[in-house]
C-alpha cells in the first residue's frame, strides 16, 4: 500500500530550522518564506555562521549590499520585511546545550543544506523522533534530498508504519540510507562556490535542489508527502522518486517487516 508521511510533529513544535543558507539554502529561505506567508503560526529561524563573500554573489541569493554581513542574517532581514512576517535567524554552532542546539529543539522540521559531513553528522545528532529531517545534497548535475527522523535503534522499538491510517511515523535518518554523507572527501572539499568555478558544479542546480526541498516542506505541512527520496539528473531532467514501505526500510536495517507494520 502506499504510505505518507506523518504530519503530527505540529503538535509538538511548530517550527523549521534551515541549516545552511548558502547555494541551495539561501533559495530554499526564500522559497519557505513564500510558502509560509499563509502560515504566520509557523516560525521559520534561519542558521548559518558564515558571512557573504563576493564569490557568492553570482549563484547564491545575495546581493552586493549584503558583502561582509551574515549569511543567515542578511536573508532573514530581507526576508522579513518582503514577506512581512518574523524570521529569526541564528550564527551561533550548534553545540550539545548550547544556544543554537536550543533554537533547533523547538523546531519540528530540520532542512539541512549542508555540504560537508561534519555539518551533516551534527545535525543527525540532534534530531529527535518528534521531528523529521529534510536532507539536501548535490554534486554537478545531480542531486537528492532525502527525509527521516530515527536511528535503527530507535526503530527497533516499535511500529512505524499503521496500514489502518496509512501513515509512516518513523523513517532511517538521512545519513543511515546514505551513510557516504558521513565520510570526508580524502582530498580537501570545496564549498558550492569554488565548486562552480572550477566546474564541479552547475550554475543551476542549487535552485532545482531548492525547489525539491521547499515542495518536500510543502508536503509534510500539507500530510501529503509520499516519498522519502527524491533524486534529480539534469542530464536527463528526471526526477525519480522512492516510496516509503517496510519492505525498503527492512532491507536497509535489518529490522523484520512484522516489527515495522502495525497488524
Amino acid at each position: 500500500m502506499d504510505y505518507r508521511l506523518s504530519n503530527k510533529f505540529g503538535s509538538y513544535h511548530n517550527g523549521i530550522a534551515l541549516i545552511g543558507v548558502g547555494g541551495t539554502g539561501s533559495f530554499a529561505a526564500e522559497g519557505m518564506a513564500r510558502l509560509l506567508a499563509g502560515h504566520p503560526d509557523i516560525r521559520l529561524i534561519l542558521i548559518d555562521g558564515d558571512r557573504v563573500e563576493e564569490r557568492n554573489l553570482g549563484r547564491q541569493n545575495f546581493y552586493p549590499e549584503d558583502l561582509g554581513r551574515f549569511k543567515s542574517q542578511a536573508l532573514a532581514e530581507r526576508l522579513a520585511r518582503k514577506h512581512r512576517r518574523p524570521i529569526a535567524y541564528s550564527i551561533l554552532p550548534l553545540l550539545p546545550g548550547g544556544v543554537g542546539h536550543r533554537a533547533v529543539d523547538e523546531c519540528s522540521l530540520l532542512v539541512g543544506c549542508v555540504d560537508n559531513a561534519a555539518a551533516r553528522s551534527t545535525i543527525a545528532g540532534l534530531v529527535s523522533y518528534s521531528q523529521w529531517w529534510v536532507d539536501a545534497g548535490n554534486g554537478e548535475e545531480f542531486g537528492q534530498v532525502l527525509v527521516g527522523n530515527s536511528t535503527v535503534k530507535t526503530l527497533r522499538t516499535g511500529w512505524s508504519f499503521h496500514p489502518e491510517e496509512g501513515v509512516v511515523n518513523a523513517l532511517p535518518l538521512p545519513t543511515q540510507v546514505r551513510p557516504e554523507l558521513l565520510v570526508t572527501p580524502a582530498r580537501p572539499q570545496q564549498d558550492c562556490a569554488e565548486a562552480v568555478a572550477v566546474g564541479e558544479q552547475g550554475p543551476t542546480i542549487n535552485q532545482f535542489m531548492a525547489a525539491m526541498v521547499v515542495e518536500a516542506v510543502r508536503r509534510l505541512l500539507e500530510g501529503r508527502l509520499t516519498w522519502w527520496q527524491l533524486f534529480l539528473q539534469l542530464e536527463s531532467t528526471g526526477l525519480y522518486t522512492m516510496s516509503p514501505t517496510p519492505e525498503a526500510v527492512s532491507r536497509l536495517t535489518g529490522i523484520p517487516v512484522n516489527k515495522l507494520e502495525r497488524r
